[in-house]
């Protein structure tokens, strides 16, 4: 296996790269990732100097130079996690979204075509030896009622920018299996959390303004209802995917941890006045509650039986363990926090 992983110096990648590469199957590991705000070598410090890895600095927005990755390491496997993904982001400046999510995912799409199916130089690798695994997320499916749970039949319904760009990668990579045969699996993944996050996201913030005693804002009522993924379980979930699902299909990977927004708000205060009294007590009266995200999904909760039937696949960790984890690596990890939150755009 020759495995391009798009998008390996973010969150989810970096993670998944620290927990495949030391897999027997796996003979080259080349990240290719542009290093945008959210993109961070750092993160992959564990791995830089394994004789396995490679790191490629390339846009998917330049499809000439996916070409070249893909001729130049004889890629067999993809796992696409690429993509820009803060809501809020995509409120403001949706742009960057379609360009990514949408145009990034054709051109690599394009060099997969054409690599394993269409060149006369690559007889080496069939295109039933290799595999396309496309990593997107349950907000496709739109927003839930009190009851109920996402399944890979469910209808989209995408509600922000965001999630409108990932269900169309979604259909691209669907459209790229039925019509040209391109060896494509497609993962629909709840909310991840766990160390390497970037400082934007909810639980990050979270954390650093309890350690930092300002306000911790929470959307509306806080009522919103999340499915909450540790990230290390995701990246099992997605190797599994990788090497054993079906040819075609989608699997909805499920963290089975339903969580009210305010009640993670309150549990990490608690966490922070437990392993962190040195910086304040009392920690849950920073909570404050601000206007509303426009189009906010008010529940989100996968069904992943279908994972689990068919390869064995559970999630490892309760939330309640995950978040003390992750609350302590945030803690022990300030500098981190520090050096990606002062870094400019790439």
């Amino acid at each position: 296996m020759r495995l391009l992983v798009t998008g390996g110096a973010g969150f989810i990648g970096s993670n998944l790269i620290a927990h495949v590469i030391d897999r027997p199957e796996v003979e080259r590991l080349v990240n290719l990732d542009c290093l945008t705000y959210a993109g961070h070598l750092e993160n992959l410090e564990s791995v830089s100097r394994h004789p396995k890895y490679v790191f490629e600095k390339v846009d998917l927005r330049d499809k000439p130079a996916v070409v070249s990755v893909f001729q130049k390491h004889s890629i067999t496997h993809v796992l696409h996690l690429a993509a820009e993904s803060h809501v809020d982001r995509s409120i403001s400046a949706p742009d960057d979204f379609i360009q990514t999510n949408i145009i990034g995912t054709f051109n690599l799409l394009e060099a997969a075509r054409d690599f394993w199916l269409n060149s006369k130089t690559n007889t080496q690798n069939p295109a039933f030896a290799c595999r396309f695994h496309h990593v997107s997320t349950d907000e496709v499916y739109g927003s839930l009622g009190a009851t109920g749970l996402f399944t890979e039949a469910t209808a989209y319904a995408p509600n922000s920018p965001y999630s409108a760009s990932k269900a169309a990668s979604d259909f691209l990579t669907r459209a790229y299996h039925h019509t040209y045969g391109l060896p494509v699996v497609t993962t629909n993944c709840s909310n991840n959390y766990g160390p390497f996050q970037f400082p934007e996201k909810f639980i990050p913030v979270i954390i650093q303004n309890a350690i930092a005693r300002r306000p911790i804002p929470i959307y509306g009522d806080g009522a919103n209802v999340r499915d909450w993924l540790f990230v290390r379980d995701h990246a099992e979930a997605l190797w599994q995917v990788l090497t054993r699902g079906r040819v075609g299909e989608t699997y909805n990977i499920g963290g089975q941890n339903e969580w009210k927004n305010i009640r993670v708000a309150e549990l990490i205060c608690d966490l922070i006045d437990e392993l962190a009294p040195s910086v304040g007590s009392d920690s849950r009266r920073l909570i404050t509650f601000v206007k509303d995200r426009p189009g906010h999904d008010r529940r989100y909760a996968m069904d992943a039986a279908k994972i689990k039937n068919e390869l064995g696949w559970t999630p490892a960790h309760h939330f309640e363990n995950g978040i003390r984890e992750t609350v302590r690596w945030y803690l022990e990890n300030q500098d981190w926090v520090k050096t990606v939150s002062n870094r400019e755009t790439c």
